[in-house]
């Protein structure tokens, strides 16, 4: 997964670029995801969906990042091809136990799911955090509770001990 700014959203050849870059290194669609935040789907919608939908047409997945925190028109949101929503850590950090958090998070999870979405929380360090996204149905967490951040050096390490060469 890739995050994406708004300017390289916008450049004028970024479709094209995602698509030299896949085949640069001979990669499938699917084996990106890219991360945008709600704003940045807010803005100038028909652009915004005819990009989208350019690079659903290469296999590249969308999610959109921080989900919750931003400018989400939930009617523009039900014609985006969007694949996944990410719940903002900010509703995460307090489960279980605060009512608001709750209610808020349970109904991401719902509307994502209803739309025919992943949904993925963000910020998952606890166990009991984790069980409750689970019991709501979410379908997937990243967070510290899997393991915490790693220098480049110590992720190869970690993934050549793990996986294999290659």
């Amino acid at each position: 997964a890739v995050n994406v700014s708004t300017q390289e959203f916008q450049w004028p050849g970024f479709v094209a670029g995602v698509q030299q870059a896949l085949a640069a290194v001979g990669a499938a669609g699917p084996m990106l995801e890219l991360e945008l935040t709600e704003r940045m789907l807010m803005e100038d919608v028909s652009s915004v969906r005819a990009a989208l939908e350019r690079l659903r047409a290469l296999g590249v997945r969308i999610a959109v990042d921080d989900f919750g925190t931003g400018y989400t028109s939930l009617a523009h949101l039900k014609h985006l091809p969007v694949d996944r929503l990410k719940i903002d850590r900010s509703f995460v950090a307090d489960l279980p136990g605060n009512a608001g958090s709750e209610a808020i998070a349970g109904a991401i999870v719902q509307l994502g799911r209803r739309l025919g979405m992943q949904v993925l929380a963000e910020g998952v360090e606890t166990e009991a955090q984790r069980g409750w996204m689970q019991a709501q149905g979410c379908d997937a967490w990243q967070g510290h509770l899997g393991g915490e951040p790693l220098q480049r050096d110590a992720f190869e390490a970690w993934l050549r001990a793990s996986h294999g060469p290659g």
